[in-house]
């Protein structure tokens, strides 16, 4: 196994990832997009470091990355409802108006 293809695959996903945030920031739904294609990069890193070096440490990181990003997708939709409801849009200027 030729671990090099996968790193330069995972960081290509992490540098299109960071490419996405930087270009889009209208909609913080699309926004949040980006960082879960980084978490899939940071994922598969976290798979091949593991089969590499034999240990079973990365693959029971990697289970454990799904589970933080269903819990920030459910925070971050909780978060754009509410503030949906309160102003009426979502869109990534209006945010920046918030005070507090």
């Amino acid at each position: 196994m030729d671990p090099i293809k996968y790193f330069t695959f995972s960081m290509i996903i992490s540098i299109s990832g960071i490419r996405g945030i930087l270009l889009n920031r209208r909609n913080i739904p699309i926004m949040s997009m980006p960082i879960e294609s980084m978490l899939l990069a940071m994922n598969s890193n976290f798979l091949v470091f593991s089969i590499s070096s034999d240990d079973m440490m990365g693959q029971s990181f990697a289970s454990l990355v799904p589970t933080v990003a269903a819990a920030e997708s459910a925070i971050g939709l909780a978060i754009f409802v509410i503030t949906f409801r309160v102003r009426g849009t979502i869109a990534v200027e209006s945010i920046n108006s918030i005070q507090g």
